[in-house]
């Protein structure tokens, strides 16, 4: 039986607008058969139909099994998923942050278990999981070369042991392999449920490669779309359990500044977080021309410039375990004014009176002179804690992390009525996250806005009438 045509008819594309999303429906006729495509960009749509047209125009003949021209089926299609990966994490290195290529590799890393053509042969998981993470999707990047000897025989094997991008087409077994590496992205290694949040940030990552396959027309269209996929739940907002009060946080502090000289440099590192709501990356970032406003008295200010997340050595541009950034949520060369209170600007100046800082240098840095790292202010913290809390407090999640100092900060902002547009302007958050996440902080304020609102919308009703004299007081 004949299995291609040239009897094609392309329709003009049908526009449906929903509530919040618009499809754009891609309408073609391939002998007796009606095929449809839809689309979120008309861009996209209209792209998609003129290689239709092209095809028909060119006297291409159409498969009447996969309503595609027979001449979309090149060798290109016969890419393999390692190889598709390999590009599709080559094309994004570029132009992403440090932390969101570790998270690429992650995502594509647990993907590609999923994605294996057989068993036969197959390398430990672990060896696996090296060969992708340290050397594929990072390493080979960074500094190119060959991969090192132990990885080697993984790699090879991998090379020729991932399906076909081919077989994910939505007209094939798209689907169900989509389906199967969803249920891999949302486990752990052992199999147990992965947070709901790195569930969702894998899938937005696998979404995303599928996309690219489809613009490099290695795919017709996204098998994703076509799976009907529960997204699991996510703790979105702030656990208050893990929020010091004002007593809690001094006591925390002074318990830093009693470890001695390395203490002491380290008080107003924490102190910015509690105090001005800054990142731990943020405050490492800082230089003494950050500080803008030291007065004797009262109230200063701060300007940020740069933050220095740790991604690890394997994803930075540099080769070190930190890689200096714009502010997060903004472009470069984008600052952001933090006021701070008048007991941070006292600790830094006490602070840039007692070790010098110059105009330039770090306000903050390591025993050695270097950059604060992870486990000398995790350490300094920890021990701080210990000697701080109760056995009670200690054994809760009452700030396990610094970073709960900057929670701390903005729930006192929003407690003190600090409009929540001014708390995310100054927290580098943008309204809708904050409202989402301190939720439960602008809740506490009910009782006060219910207070104002009966306030604003009593009614003032005019003083009765005297009663009049009836003549019996006379």
């Amino acid at each position: 039986m004949k299995d291609t045509t040239y009897d094609v008819r392309v329709h003009t594309t049908h526009v449906r607008v929903g509530a919040t999303v618009t499809t754009y429906t891609v309408r073609w006729k391939v002998g007796p058969k009606r095929w449809y495509e839809g689309f979120r960009r008309s861009a996209q749509a209209e792209s998609f139909r003129s290689s239709l047209m092209t095809a028909a125009k060119n006297g291409d003949a159409f498969s009447l099994r996969t309503g595609r021209p027979t001449s979309w089926q090149r060798e290109e299609n016969n890419i393999s998923w390692y190889a598709f990966s390999l590009e599709y994490v080559a094309a994004k290195w570029p132009y992403v942050s440090p932390n969101h290529r570790r998270g690429i590799a992650e995502a594509l890393t647990d993907a590609t278990e999923a994605l294996v053509s057989t068993q036969k042969g197959a390398p430990s998981r672990a060896s696996i999981r090296e060969a992708l993470r340290s050397w594929a999707y990072s390493e080979r990047l960074q500094k190119g070369g060959e991969p090192p000897e132990h990885l080697t025989a993984a790699l090879r094997w991998l090379e020729r042991n991932t399906i076909d991008m081919a077989d994910m087409a939505p007209d094939r077994n798209g689907p169900t392999i989509a389906r199967t590496v969803l249920e891999r992205l949302s486990q752990k290694l052992d199999g147990t449920p992965a947070a709901g949040s790195t569930a969702t940030r894998k899938r937005v990552t696998f979404n995303n490669a599928m996309e690219y396959a489809c613009e490099r027309r290695i795919l017709p269209s996204n098998p994703l779309k076509v799976v009907k996929w529960t997204r699991p739940r996510m703790t979105q907002t702030l656990d208050l359990r893990v929020v010091v009060n004002t007593e809690q946080a001094g006591r925390i502090l002074n318990a830093v500044k009693s470890q001695g000289k390395r203490g002491e440099r380290m008080v107003a590192f924490f102190a910015v977080m509690y105090y001005a709501a800054l990142r731990p990356e943020e405050a490492i970032d800082l230089r003494r021309e950050n500080l803008v406003d030291l007065p004797a008295t009262g109230w200063g200010e701060m300007r940020l410039t740069h933050a220095e997340p740790r991604s690890g050595s394997k994803w930075t541009n540099g080769g070190k375990a930190r890689d200096r950034q714009p502010l997060k949520h903004r472009a470069p060369g984008e600052t952001r004014l933090v006021p701070l209170h008048p007991e941070l600007v006292k600790l830094f100046r006490k602070h840039l009176a007692d070790f010098k800082v110059r105009p330039g240098e770090r306000l903050f840095i390591g025993p050695r002179g270097g950059i604060m790292t992870d486990r000398t202010y995790l350490g300094a913290w920890h021990n701080a804690r210990a000697a701080a809390f109760t056995p009670e407090e200690a054994a809760s999640p009452l700030a396990e992390t610094p970073y709960a100092l900057r929670h701390a900060a903005v729930s006192t902002w929003l407690s003190a009525g600090v409009p929540p547009a001014q708390v995310a302007e100054w927290a580098g958050h943008s309204v809708a996250v904050l409202l989402r996440v301190y939720a439960k902080c602008v809740v506490g304020q009910a009782e006060e806005a219910k207070r104002r609102i009966s306030e604003a919308t009593q009614v003032h009703q005019a003083p009765e009438d005297p009663p009049r004299s009836t003549g019996d007081d006379a």
